[in-house]
């Protein structure tokens, strides 16, 4: 079977017929805020290839250049969903231990095959799951730079321990009482083609640690030293990328959106090389090594890449199947109550999917959910991943693996953050969405070549995505302009005019919330509460934007919501505070000269995105002129 991905307008479309059917009837529209002059680059459309003999194989084909995607949102659902979602923090841990006495346990090595050797040597790894090897980043005075109680928390680790003395020079690679450390083996897709194995080239998983609550929490220096799948790297990293991902995976649990987290960052003290630009100019930057924290690291390309050998490494993609669902979905091993669902894959076909008779469908469309609630989150925050490769998509619904990402200053829909992504602008952030969707397919694609899912069990999936996708997005966007229902004519103009003006995307929501339902506001006075965001805009573009406001007014009076308890709920999940790049540059430039002063303080303020912090006003500013250099508003992969 074949899966096809060729961008028509208005739709994504899938080749096979049962695929383009279902699309066709998802209506995924995912860019309403473009303005009628505005176009996007298009990136690739691709293929994967599911044999259904011994192999998976995946390929790309040609572009079609006739492709213009947009959001329709088209069901009423999910209104309790809040972009500001946040694990339960409110349960107060009282173990607190020492590193010694961390509870640790090795499941995924335990419980899978591994590689027969455990040298470090690049080569490609058959038939295993994961390669044992040691850290082996050389350290000199290794220094902390920065940690989270919060995640300590999570592990039952005293907050004391971050400052014992040799704390830095457990997390930069030394011997850590208990662990058993790997890499991962995994493949992917990279902007759409087929790359065969990849694997952790510079992570190295310790172990997991089993908390008081039996809470499974995997512990990972990234920045470590090389591994079978380092390739031609170092398995190195410098301090610039690694504080750039550990602010940002803090900051976006403190948004509500999930992700993987990081319990500390520690310098080398040591330099790496690297050439930031690709452009031929390396220059010598401090190493530093990030410990990175999920419940799981298993990603997409964990599977793709045993599916696409064939042969008995289908047997393993059955085996991490079950892995998974064993430890990370055991409500799914455990159902009980026979919940049959049924959907059309065709106009003259009607199928059942009963969830309760094959685990691992149920299974998929979970993921297929959590991702699409994902996706939706960023959507609704600003969020720009830079690189949504399939070896960077978490089979829990996390935010994995932070490169070149950004959060949208000035509303561009075409924006991305990756200089890498330049030329097809593939994960800009109107294409998330998408791409999410596709990913899926790859994913759902490889289990179907193991024998574990139908075509049909991949369809629901497809479908579940685009239906939870498109109800957690309205479901969203509704709450940030403080509305009970949505109002995708009022959300489309809203968007177009913000790309139209460029108005910055985190300050324009948050200043939203001062508007007054009072219909007769003098149309002279409507846009006051949105003058420190609305700049620079000439006679038309104040009436287009009087226009939408007379508009929103009409909504939120129909609400019957009071001004104050409206402004609660919108400033509630509209944060003040985003990690913008330009904030990272200025941390990261201090952290080289030596003060860690700055990221410590910058990550306290993320902590609190949604409250105001008087005093910490200058990290709500607009990005100032220097912030718009390369290497700022936008990175390359090179860290």
């Amino acid at each position: 079977m074949r899966f096809n991905f060729f961008p028509k307008p208005p739709v994504l479309t899938l080749s096979s017929s049962s695929l383009t059917s279902l699309c066709l009837r998802l209506r995924l529209r995912l860019r309403p805020f473009l303005p009628s002059s505005a176009t996007l680059p298009f990136y690739p459309p691709l293929a994967c290839y599911v044999s259904t003999g011994r192999s998976l194989r995946m390929d790309s084909s040609s572009p079609d250049p006739s492709s213009s995607l947009s959001v329709d949102s088209v069901a009423d659902g999910l209104k309790n969903q809040s972009l500001s979602e946040h694990d339960n923090d409110n349960k107060k841990r009282t173990v607190k231990l020492r590193l010694e006495d961390l509870n640790w346990d090795h499941s995924f090595v335990r419980e899978l095959p591994g590689d027969p050797r455990s040298d470090s040597i690049p080569r490609q790894v058959f038939h295993a799951c994961y390669t044992k090897v040691l850290p082996s980043v050389e350290v000199e005075n290794p220094k902390l730079v920065a940690w989270s109680d919060s995640v300590a928390e999570l592990l039952d680790l005293d907050p004391k321990e971050f400052e014992r003395p040799d704390f830095p020079l457990k997390f930069s690679g030394a011997s850590l009482a208990g662990a058993v450390s790997y890499a991962q083996c995994y493949g992917g897709h990279q902007f759409g083609t087929w790359a065969g194995q990849l694997g952790d080239g510079r992570a190295i998983t310790l172990g997991e640690i089993l908390n008081s609550k039996l809470e499974r929490w995997e512990l990972q220096l990234k920045g470590a030293g090389k591994t079978p799948y380092s390739r031609f790297a170092d398995g190195l990293a410098v301090l610039r990328s690694s504080i750039r991902e550990f602010l940002c995976s803090e900051a976006m649990h403190f948004l509500g959106i999930p992700t993987t987290r990081a319990l500390c960052l520690v310098t080398t003290g040591k330099f790496v090389t690297r050439d930031m630009f690709y452009d031929g100019n390396p220059k010598d930057e401090p190493g530093a090594v990030v410990c990175r924290v999920s419940q799981s690291f298993l990603r997409f390309g964990s599977y793709q890449i045993h599916a696409s050998r064939g042969g008995e490494d289908l047997g393993i993609v059955r085996s991490l199947a079950d892995y998974a669902i064993r430890h990370h979905f055991p409500h799914i091993e455990n159902m009980s109550i026979n919940e049959s669902l049924s959907f059309s894959p065709g106009d003259d076909d009607q199928s059942v999917v009963d969830l309760t008779s094959n685990k691992y469908a149920a299974w998929v469309v979970e993921i297929a959910e959590r991702t699409a609630s994902l996706v939706a989150k960023w959507q609704g925050v600003g969020f720009t991943h830079g690189v949504l490769n399939t070896d960077n998509m978490s089979i829990l619904g996390l935010t994995i693996d932070y490169g070149p990402f950004g959060f949208l200053d000035a509303f561009d829909p075409s924006y991305t953050p990756n200089t890498t992504d330049l030329p097809g602008r593939r994960y800009c952030f109107a294409n998330q969405p998408d791409i999410g969707l596709w990913n899926i397919a790859q994913f759902a694609s490889t289990l179907m070549a193991a024998d574990l899912i139908s075509d049909k069990e991949a369809n629901y999936a497809m479908e579940r995505y685009g239906t939870k996708f498109m109800d957690e997005y309205q479901a969203i966007m509704s709450r940030k302009l403080g509305l009970q229902k949505y109002n995708k004519q009022l959300v489309n103009k809203l968007l177009g005019n913000l790309a139209v003006d460029k108005v910055d995307y985190t300050n324009f929501f948050r200043a939203l919330s001062n508007i007054k339902a009072d219909p007769g506001i003098p149309a002279d006075e409507l846009l006051v509460p949105l003058k420190s965001v609305l700049l620079d805009i000439g006679k038309e573009r104040k009436e287009a934007w009087t226009s939408w406001v007379q508009s929103y007014i009409q909504e939120i009076v129909a609400s019957g919501i009071s001004d104050e308890e409206r402004k609660a709920s919108m400033d509630s999940v509209n944060p003040k505070y985003v990690l913008r790049n330009y904030l990272c540059q200025s941390a990261i430039d201090a952290a080289e000269m030596g003060d860690f002063e700055e990221v410590r303080r910058l990550l306290k303020v993320m902590e609190r995105p949604y409250d105001e912090q008087p005093g910490m006003e200058k990290y709500a500013r607009l990005p100032p002129a220097w912030a718009y250099r390369p290497g700022v508003c936008m990175l390359s992969c090179s860290s």
